[in-house]
C-alpha cells in the first residue's frame, strides 16, 4: 500500500492534495508537522534525507519526493479525469507551463516568504542546511512576481485554461501559487482581469 507523508497547510502539500481530491484518490497519510519541525526529527530525516513534504512511498518502497513525479506516477495509476494532458501536444503544454510556474512564479513567492518571515530565520531554504535570510532576495522575488502576473494574464486572455482548452494540473499549480502569494500579501493584481476570471472558474471547479 502506498503511503503519503504530508502537512496539509504547506503549499507543496496543497499542490498534491488538490490533485488527489479532484481525481478522488485516497491514500494512507501521515502528517509531518512542519511547524513543530518534525521534518528534522531523527526518524523522518532517516526516511527522507531531504526532509521535505509531501513524500510518497510506493508499494515497493520507492520514495518519490517531488510533487511533479508523484503526480505523474499517480496519473498513470489513476487515468480517469486526466490532468496531465490527453494528447502529446497537451502533455507538453502542461509540463511547459508547470515548469515555468515553478521557476518563475512559485520560486519568486518562496523567496519573498523565506527571506522575510521572521519565523524562518536561518531556514531560508528547505532541507537540513541552515541558510540565512537575504532581504535582497525577497525584494527581487517581488520584482519577479510583478513581472510574472501580466504574462499569465495575457495567456489566459487567449486560452480558457493555462495549458489550453482543458483544465489540467498546470491550473492546479497556478491556483496553489495564487494561494501562496496571499501569504506574502502579493495576490493577483486588480488589472489582471483574465487571471481573476480564471481564478473564479478554478475555485468553482475545485470546490
Amino acid at each position: 500500500m502506498m503511503k503519503l507523508y504530508t502537512f496539509d497547510l504547506a503549499p507543496n502539500a496543497r499542490r498534491l492534495q488538490l490533485f488527489l481530491d479532484y481525481k478522488g484518490i485516497e491514500l494512507e497519510t501521515q502528517q509531518i508537522d512542519l511547524g513543530a519541525l518534525e521534518q528534522h526529527g531523527e526518524e523522518y530525516a532517516a526516511f527522507n534525507p531531504l526532509r521535505t513534504i509531501p513524500a510518497l512511498e510506493l508499494e515497493d518502497g520507492t520514495l518519490l519526493t517531488e510533487v511533479i513525479a508523484q503526480v505523474a506516477f499517480l496519473e498513470s495509476q489513476y487515468p480517469e479525469k486526466p490532468l496531465l494532458g490527453s494528447t502529446d501536444i497537451e502533455r507538453a503544454q502542461v509540463l511547459n507551463w508547470d515548469h515555468l510556474l515553478m521557476i518563475s512564479g512559485f520560486a519568486a513567492v518562496r523567496d519573498i516568504f523565506r527571506n522575510s518571515v521572521k519565523g524562518f530565520k536561518d531556514r531560508a531554504s528547505t532541507g537540513a542546511l541552515p541558510l540565512s535570510q537575504i532581504p535582497d532576495l525577497a525584494a527581487r522575488g517581488k520584482l519577479q512576481l510583478h513581472d510574472f502576473w501580466p504574462m499569465v494574464d495575457k495567456r489566459l486572455g487567449n486560452s480558457p485554461w493555462l495549458a489550453g482548452d482543458n483544465f489540467t494540473y498546470a491550473d492546479i499549480d497556478l491556483y496553489c501559487m495564487v494561494e501562496f502569494s496571499g501569504w506574502v500579501k502579493e495576490g493577483i493584481p486588480d488589472e489582471c482581469a483574465n487571471l481573476k476570471a480564471w481564478h473564479e472558474r478554478t475555485s468553482a471547479k475545485l470546490a
